[in-house]
């Protein structure tokens, strides 16, 4: 099934210095509502079912996101919308956008939340939005960011005394938070397979996945192109049809770092999308796996 994340808009009311969309220059890039209303129906077009609507904050333009929900509700295609929170500071008002955004076909909240997060959102707002999204059966889940520090236990800790369903998301070392310092991993071995949903930015550029999007600086490795100059259904073929993509999601990045000469003991200390831009962002590892036989790779599967 074709996935997309979908940037509407960069425009964010917070400024968190660990996030991974932005970096020290403020960025307000925003689709014209039309404009995205004619691309939802050109993605279920090319038969992509499901669109999540993400990049700045969405909630700061509530009428168009409601209105882009209800138009991908009307083909069928399944919709999640993730936000700070910084809406849901009465239960109230949180009842107030969280009905009307389920009656339109939202499918899913995706709450982001972090130690980063909490220094501009009263981390309430989290348990307002939860409590609404329960009220009227919209599922949710809160994106727990974290760097898996003792600093974050407390807030770990609020999660679970609150009865929240959460998922831990790694902090991704990129953007605002490239200068942090990284913490060694060290977890068991694993073949660390990648989905990549490609993510739609307000520019209508593609890449082919939603994590690392343009940040890949020396090598831009998952731009597909634009749809300005091409079809969305050909970008889409680009991603699915890249054997390098594919090793990706199918070998694994633990797989291809092991191929490449990466010794076992630096591989367990890496994240898998800190491994994937050490590989994929080395214009000299990238040429040398391009000049691979694609066989050569497929007989290090274990």
């Amino acid at each position: 099934m074709r996935k997309i994340a979908f940037g509407y808009s960069t425009r964010c009311n917070i400024r968190c210095e660990h996030c991974v969309a932005a970096d020290d220059i403020p960025d307000n890039k925003k689709m014209e509502l039309g404009q995205a209303e004619q691309l939802v129906s050109e993605l279920a077009d090319a038969d992509v079912r499901g669109i999540s609507f993400t990049a700045g904050e969405p909630f700061l333009h509530f009428d168009d996101m409601k209105q882009l929900v209800t138009r991908c509700s009307s083909h069928g295609m399944y919709t999640r919308m993730v936000t700070n929170c910084f809406w849901a500071k009465t239960g109230e008002r949180s009842d107030s956008l969280v009905s009307p955004l389920r009656d339109s076909g939202l499918r899913q909240l995706r709450m982001s939340y972090s130690r980063w997060h909490q220094k501009h959102i009263n981390r309430r707002n989290i348990v307002n939005a939860a409590a609404s999204c329960n009220k009227v059966g919209l599922d949710y889940f809160v994106s727990f960011v974290t760097d898996f520090s003792e600093a974050d236990e407390p807030y770990e800790a609020f999660l679970r005394e609150n009865h929240l369903k959460f998922f831990p998301e790694p902090l991704l070392y990129a953007g605002r938070a490239a200068s942090f310092e990284r913490k060694d991993l060290c977890t068991d071995y694993q073949d660390n397979c990648c989905p990549m949903n490609p993510y739609l930015s307000p520019d209508l550029d593609m890449y082919a996945c939603c994590d690392a999007g343009n940040y890949f600086t020396n090598t831009n490795f998952f731009y597909l192109g634009n749809i300005k100059n091409d079809t969305i259904d050909n970008l889409f073929q680009k991603s699915e049809t890249n054997i390098l993509y594919n090793h990706i999601r199918t070998l694994g990045i633990t797989t291809i770092a092991s191929f490449m000469g990466f010794p076992s003991r630096e591989i367990i200390k890496h994240r898998k999308c800190d491994l994937c831009k050490k590989i994929f962002d080395s214009p000299e590892t990238l040429e040398m796996l391009r000049n691979v036989a694609d066989t050569e790779l497929q007989h290090w599967r274990r």
